[in-house]
């Protein structure tokens, strides 16, 4: 008993080294999500022997970070309007801007009420301008969106990566120093441009109605929305045609919206009786009643009504089992058309392409795997290096092979927990690994140093209290490192967050275990009474 109460630290230390193995090499690998406990981080799934998980530098695929396309008024007056009414009299007062484009919000316990235009071409001076002419009292006029729009726009661009089936993308907020707002998306093995196609768009669908209007002896022609993303209940799975018919999404309205979009197309002529033939694409201003599938703003296909599905409508069954397909020109666009009707449409647009402030990156498979070998050799190098220093410095086997076996230890044990946390390894959280075997050594020669400072020890009343002062010394290290790496840690700063999180859990491990453990060894080795 006396034995296991002077080593308990010792004890700890293999039991910890046991469970790391365990959740590097076991089957079960701790938590079965791809995605790392408490990041954002993306996560490529490991193809090694170990449980480990990867993140776009050591596994290849693509990184896109940009700012939110938007201008944002804060302290806005609304008078007795409401958020509706105050984003239609804005909307009004500013050039090619649809109602969509702006939301107001009420005040919240952390925000002001705000007005925010998420469209390109608006400037600050255009919307302060706008809220002046709309009647409106308002404070800051800002870029930017409000932290509502970013997290809309990260929920949605999730929904998009899982409705692709890209296992293992995320999407996060980062921020720098100065306060800026970024969205980080990070998706394994895909190329560049397939990600760019997905995200960039801001997915906007909308189905309008196009028809002929005989006003004064005249025809013109007219559009009309009759249906937004949230009129639809179920998006079947897209299809490529049969028979000669185009590819298309199934789709089912809600019972709400079924009939005024069923009395729509009978009062336009879409549903006309023998249903209606459209050539919008060849002839816009001779056609007859269409039905226009518009994605962003752009009309994506056009056609008019088959006869039986008219005569349901003209008969009113229709609504009842409200059914029909949005057609497609190929079937890439109808993939595109149902990933964005299940996701949802971005808030706001990514500021990426020409002369925007994103930026994207694509790291190949290839180059993934070449960094984990050369951070694999980096580690090993950092290794042989110490072990050669130490070695060096003491010139005996006794003090210098247990300092060397000890920092080792703290990095299998931060290799277990990120392995079993799933967290991804990127580059930054290897230079964390590379950290703690530095720090580490550090600490592990001010104990042997301290405690051999007058020659050999014998006495264990002695070495403890030797032991106890260069403690202090660490932990007052420690402290200073966990204050200074804090604010890494907490922040949203990119891959620096990933370096700092294993910094701070490297000196937690070293102060907590392996520091004392290494006390225990050199106790046990060099005292005699």
């Amino acid at each position: 008993m006396g034995t296991f109460r002077d080593n308990w630290r010792v004890v700890l230390l293999v039991v910890l080294l046991a469970a790391s193995l365990f959740a590097l090499f076991g089957p079960a690998g701790g938590s079965s999500d791809d995605q790392g406990i408490g990041n954002d981080t993306v996560a490529g799934a490991s193809d090694g022997p170990t449980n480990l998980v990867y993140g776009l530098d050591l596994s290849g695929g693509t990184r896109i970070r940009a700012p939110l396309v938007g201008v944002t008024a804060e302290d806005v007056e609304f008078g007795n309007d409401s958020t509706g009414e105050v984003g239609r009299n804005v909307a009004a007062e500013l050039d090619g801007v649809e109602v969509t484009d702006v939301t107001a919000r009420q005040p919240t316990e952390d925000r002001p009420a705000t007005v925010e235009v998420t469209t390109r071409n608006v400037s600050t001076d255009d919307l302060a301008g706008a809220l002046d002419a709309a009647g409106y009292g308002h404070g800051n006029v800002r870029e930017g969106v409000t932290a509502e729009t970013r997290e809309q726009t990260v929920a949605v661009i999730s929904n998009k990566i899982n409705q692709a089936g890209l296992s293992g993308g995320s999407a996060r907020v980062v921020s720098t120093s100065t306060g800026d707002y970024f969205i980080l998306i990070e998706v394994p093995d895909e190329q560049r441009s397939d990600v760019l196609d997905l995200v960039s768009q801001q997915g906007q669908v909308q189905v309008e109605v196009y028809y002929p209007d005989e006003e004064n002896g005249s025809t013109e022609y007219r559009r009309e929305l009759v249906l937004e993303q949230g009129d639809f209940q179920d998006i079947g799975n897209p299809q490529q045609g049969q028979s000669g018919s185009a590819p298309n999404v199934p789709v089912v309205i809600r019972e709400s919206e079924a009939p005024e979009f069923q009395e729509k197309m009978v009062e336009t002529g879409v549903a006309g009786d023998g249903g209606s033939r459209c050539s919008y694409e060849e002839n816009p201003n001779g056609t007859q009643p269409c039905l226009l599938t518009v994605v962003d703003g752009e009309v994506v296909y056009s056609a008019g009504m088959s006869p039986s599905l008219a005569n349901d409508m003209r008969s009113g069954q229709w609504a009842s089992n409200p059914q029909f397909v949005l057609q497609t020109t190929n079937y890439s666009e109808a993939q595109e058309l149902a990933i964005n009707l299940r996701a949802g449409a971005l808030p706001a647009p990514l500021d990426i392409g020409p002369g925007g402030q994103g930026t994207s990156s694509y790291i190949s498979p290839t180059q993934g795997e070449n960094f984990r070998i050369n951070s694999l050799i980096t580690g090993i190098i950092a290794v042989l290096a110490v072990s050669g220093v130490v070695f060096f410095r003491y010139g005996s086997a006794r003090v210098a092979a247990p300092m060397v076996l000890t920092a080792l230890s703290e990095v299998v044990i931060l290799l277990g927990a990120a392995a079993w946390l799933r967290y991804p390894l990127d580059l930054a959280v290897i230079g964390g690994f590379i950290a703690v075997i530095g720090t580490g050594v550090d600490d592990l020669i001010i104990i042997a140093d301290e405690v051999m400072a007058e020659g050999d020890v014998r006495s264990r009343k002695v070495f403890q209290s030797r032991f106890k002062k260069a403690f202090w010394v660490i932990g007052a290290a420690a402290a200073t490192t966990i204050i200074a790496m804090s604010p890494l840690a907490v922040l949203s700063l990119g891959d620096l967050r990933g370096f700092a999180i294993f910094t701070i859990l490297g000196v937690l491990v070293g102060v907590i275990v392996t520091r004392p453990a290494y006390g225990d060894i050199l106790r046990a080795l060099l005292t005699d009474r």
